[in-house]
């Protein structure tokens, strides 16, 4: 069985909105349900562990850049061991794909995840060993960040949900903080990596990448790590990486895993 990769837990201290209004998380169970969503897909990472993704190329996927690291040693996942299931449900995927590149956010640090500061490094690209082309698995776009009070989406998988998407397609923006966009998305361990989205006049776009969970005004909310600028930088640095021949799996290390900090 895989266990969820963690998210982090902290602190933070917003102006909640409303949260009657969100829609309840339900499960994409039916082709046709999931039809538009192929392109989120689990991440299986080393023997057990998962994550969320989303193709943003034919070749390319975004995720969390904790997920890259085994949460019980700390130690980098060798890239030969992580697996992209685009569409997975109920034991099939619509493609699977392994990866021969993953990089992470040249500013990211691992050791400080806990603060909104350095949240917002914290992605990952992977660049898988063949293009998906797929008339029916289509790359998302990207955008930057939506304004305070935006309605959002999310597609995950989780813990307890790990073999068939989820959809929460009415959650809300409740304030950003350092580049961390502050949402009412419902997220769980597993969800890490996974894309929130902007739905506009059928047009969408991933805006946020899934980093964490936090609690405000005693209301569960998931913490995003913002596009923009740091997904410019981190397509950078896999071009440079990949110029350079460098394609790193990541050093050993012996830091403890994720740091918890209860809100």
């Amino acid at each position: 069985m895989r266990r969820w990769m963690a998210l982090s837990l902290m602190a933070l201290v917003v102006t909640s909105t409303a949260f009657a209004q969100d829609s309840k998380l339900r499960r994409l169970a039916s082709g046709i349900e999931a039809s538009e969503w192929e392109a989120v897909g689990r991440l299986n990472l080393g023997e057990t562990g998962f994550c969320t993704g989303a193709l943003i190329a034919d070749d390319m996927v975004l995720t969390a850049g904790h997920c890259l690291f085994d949460k019980e040693t700390g130690e980098r996942i060798p890239t030969d061991q992580i697996e992209f299931l685009a569409g997975w449900r109920d034991g099939r995927a619509s493609a699977y794909r392994s990866v021969k590149q993953a990089v992470l956010h040249p500013d990211y640090d691992r050791d400080e995840l806990t603060r909104a500061a350095q949240m917002r490094y914290d992605l990952a690209l992977l660049r898988l060993d063949h293009p998906i082309r797929d008339g029916r698995i289509k790359p998302f776009a990207t955008a930057t960040r939506p304004r305070r009070g935006a309605h959002v989406a999310l597609v995950s998988y989780g813990k307890g949900r790990a073999e068939a998407p989820s959809m929460q397609d009415m959650c809300r923006v409740i304030g950003q903080q350092d580049g961390v966009l502050v949402t009412s998305c419902s997220v769980e361990f597993g969800s890490s990596g996974a894309p929130i989205f902007v739905i506009d006049r059928g047009d969408v776009h991933i805006v946020s990448v899934v980093s964490a969970k936090a609690e405000v005004d005693g209301q569960a909310v998931s913490l995003g790590t913002s596009l923009g600028t740091p997904l410019a930088q981190l397509q950078a640095e896999l071009v440079a990486q990949a110029q350079q021949g460098n394609v790193r799996v990541g050093a050993p290390r012996k830091d403890t895993g994720a740091k918890f900090v209860k809100p």
